[in-house]
């Protein structure tokens, strides 16, 4: 419940703002901006987050992060409401939601592990994406409704409702256990013997490498997608909205398929090959001026992101030792932070050039940082 109503808004928000943003401003740059300040929190504190998680009562440690996002998401509802919204008002939102978003990587999922174990991490983590991606079935296609319809206001207000049910769950969980060591070390040895950990580990390393390389080409493609579909494929706001959940209903299924078929020899090739699977789709939507065509291609490009994810996670989780897991899920989040700097250039390439040439352009790099890897990955297969 809780992972499912954070999902829900998380998506639903993104794709209200960007389609707000672009149309208040009509600058790809801004819409990317918006996305950045919600993952720049990642880099900046996710592997302190991870690290201090370890002392620390994860039920209310979640119990905060919900309240915090329930607070700015209500506030851009006022704002709205009052005719008084602008940019910085969503840029600032987005950075407060985005702290939640790194706090609660490392904080939810340390609590998911800690009750289904090691064995069962990848079917967990499956079932854990696959929410995330029905999620984003519903979130776009409510988020484009919404503004369509109702407003930025309307959206937000959903938002805020949407939040009460995961902090009534949250509030319900039973309180989780502290570390019992008798003298903790401090914040930064933990990051220090975490990062130790991960140059020990070429597993570790391997993991965190394709996780650099997806979210600095891979992920500023999402930033894109209204974009794209306003403008290359001249879709109103609730259409915009229907195409982007396209890239839910592929992970959906994906996290289905995953959950029920893949075995943990193959945890590694399906991590990879899913990087080459949403490089691939994001090429051909740049490129696609056909909207079945577009359809099509979020749906492949939704298999290759839950692919990613889950492998993500469960590989990082299943090979750090027991004591270090959540710090160095930690690590893995300050990893995913460094997505802003791939949504920076994305932004400027996209007023350079074009949308669907920044588009192009990213996924091409990012294959070639693929190729010029290798040896980190190839372990894998």
């Amino acid at each position: 419940m809780v992972g499912l109503s954070i999902f829900v808004v998380r998506w639903l928000e993104m794709l209200a703002v960007g389609v707000f943003a672009y149309n208040a401003t009509g600058s790809a740059f801004i819409v990317a901006m918006l996305t950045m300040l919600r993952l720049l929190p990642m880099g900046l504190f996710g592997a302190f987050l991870g690290a201090a998680a370890e002392r620390m009562d994860l039920r209310r440690v979640q119990i905060l992060i919900l309240v915090m996002q329930i607070l700015a998401s209500t506030v851009i509802a006022l704002l709205a409401l009052l005719d008084l919204i602008a940019v910085w008002h969503l840029a600032v939102a987005s950075f407060i939601n985005g702290i939640g978003w790194a706090a609660d990587n490392p904080v939810r999922r340390a609590m998911i592990g800690a009750v289904v174990g090691p064995a069962r991490m990848g079917t967990a983590m499956s079932i854990d994406v696959g929410t995330s991606n029905a999620s984003r079935m519903l979130g776009p296609t409510l988020g484009g409704v919404l503004l369509a319809l109702l407003g930025l206001d309307g959206t937000f207000v959903l938002a805020t409702l949407l939040y009460l049910p995961a902090l009534i769950a949250a509030i319900l969980l039973p309180q989780t256990a502290r570390s019992t060591a008798s003298q903790p070390a401090p914040v930064l040895a933990r990051i220090a013997e975490g990062l130790a950990a991960v140059r020990a580990d070429k597993r570790l390393s391997g993991t965190l490498m394709i996780t650099l390389i997806y979210n600095l080409f891979g992920w500023p493609f999402t930033s894109m997608i209204p974009v794209l579909a306003s403008d290359a494929l001249h879709l109103g706001n609730q259409d915009v909205g229907l195409l982007a959940s396209c890239e839910g209903v592929g992970g959906f299924v994906g996290a289905l398929l995953f959950a029920s078929f893949a075995k943990p020899a193959w945890y590694g090739r399906i991590y990879v090959g899913a990087v080459v699977v949403y490089f691939t789709t994001a090429v051909g939507f740049a490129l696609a001026h056909s909207v079945t065509l577009a359809a099509l291609l979020l749906l492949l490009n939704g298999l290759g992101a839950v692919g990613f994810a889950v492998m993500q996670t469960t590989l990082m989780y299943r090979d750090s030792p027991v004591a270090q897991r959540a710090r160095l899920l930690g690590v893995l989040t300050a990893c995913i932070g460094l997505g802003p700097i791939g949504f920076f250039y994305i932004g400027v390439l996209a007023d350079v050039l074009s949308p669907p040439m920044a588009t192009l352009a990213m996924a091409v790099q990012g294959m070639v940082a693929l190729a010029l890897t290798r040896r980190y990955w190839l372990k894998f297969f």
